[in-house]
């Protein structure tokens, strides 16, 4: 697929926070980034602070790609909802229980200088209810950084399958209309209690909003007003709780809604052939590199720890620059050989159906 045929936009989003996420990593975990800190310290003060906030970027772009395809014209759900669930998983859970491998091998071969990086204990359990996605829900320490979100994500599409499900003996519109009232909850009550951290209602604000801005992009009629709507909604959270993490959210999703609609009048993003080809790729494998960065990490601060000079900073700054660059490059192989072949997995054949619409 040429990149000109693809909303660039979106692959651009993705490679921003799939970036930020890894730097946000680097600047978190290990001797590089204590190291890296005596020379730029409100460098890696920002990174930590603000650099995990890019994964409201992920749940925005999230909701919108879920809503353009399980309900594209914003009507309820017209396939199976079990098929769809048992695919979405298999798309997230294989990759990641091979990056969770990964890092367990990798956790194994630094050990002896890392201890405080890898996991005290493994278990059948815990590595069951990472198989499954469960971990968090269950109690059991995450094996991998990161994976908080990739079961975040399977909860957040069951709930909208659910969502677009119940509507499906309403009116056209009760779909958007579900959505925008969980999103509403969301943002007003579920966001505000820490404790519901591990379950998808914390989440649903963000994602919600991407479903929303795909569906208010599909014509004009009423658009405007229920875009403005949107918008009181959320700034009023805002002004009852601040939060950084949902204004990102929402500037996201203003500027998602903004890309879109240009791309709808044929002004997509505009970039020149060779940067378009870099921004798809970067966006195709963002997920790769979400998954196969830590392993990276922990094996180049490794290195760093048993070779190099704990008090160097520029020997630190070249060593996260390796990090980052060999994370880049390990997401191509991790992509085309363990990502790629599980989304095209399926539980069931999708039928034919020869029912008039």
């Amino acid at each position: 697929m040429k990149p000109n045929s693809r909303l660039l936009h979106i692959d651009a989003l993705k490679a921003l926070a799939a970036q930020a996420i890894v730097l946000h990593h680097l600047a978190a975990y290990g001797p590089i980034a204590e190291t890296v800190q005596t020379l730029w310290p409100l460098l890696i003060a920002a990174l930590f602070d603000y650099g995990r906030m890019a994964v409201q970027i992920f749940l925005v772009l999230g909701g919108f790609l879920s809503a353009r395809a399980l309900a594209p014209q914003g009507r309820p759900l017209q396939e199976a909802a079990l098929p769809l669930l048992l695919r979405r998983w298999l798309r997230l859970a294989l990759p990641f229980m091979a990056a969770v491998g990964l890092t367990l091998l990798c956790s194994a071969l630094v050990e002896r200088w890392l201890p405080e990086l890898v996991p005290a204990s493994v278990s059948l359990p815990q590595l069951l209810s990472h198989a499954l996605l469960l971990h968090g829900v269950l109690g059991y320490e995450a094996l991998t950084v990161g994976a908080w979100y990739v079961a975040i994500d399977l909860q957040l599409f069951a709930l909208l399958v659910g969502l677009l499900w119940i509507a499906r003996r309403g009116p056209r519109a009760l779909a958007p209309l579900l959505v925008l009232v969980l999103a509403v909850a969301s943002l007003w009550v579920f966001n505000l209690d820490a404790e519901l951290d591990n379950y998808a209602p914390y989440f649903f604000g963000a994602y919600g909003l991407g479903a929303l801005v795909h569906w208010l992009n599909l014509g004009t009629r009423r658009r405007w007003g229920w875009g403005l709507l949107l918008v009181a909604l959320v700034l009023g959270a805002l002004v009852y709780e601040f939060r950084g993490r949902i204004l990102l959210a929402a500037a996201t999703a203003l500027l998602l809604a903004w890309l879109q609609r240009r791309h709808q009048q044929g002004q997509p993003l505009l970039l020149p052939e060779r940067l378009a080809e870099l921004v798809a790729q970067a966006g195709t494998h963002s997920y790769a590199l979400f998954l196969v960065h830590f392993p990276i990490c922990l094996l180049v601060n490794a290195l760093f720890e048993r070779k190099g000079d704990a008090d160097s900073a520029p020997l630190a700054v070249a060593a996260m620059a390796l990090a980052w660059a060999l994370s880049n490059l390990a997401s191509l192989p991790f992509y085309r050989w363990i990502e790629a072949p599980a989304g095209r997995l399926r539980f069931f054949r999708k039928r034919v159906s020869t029912a008039s619409a």
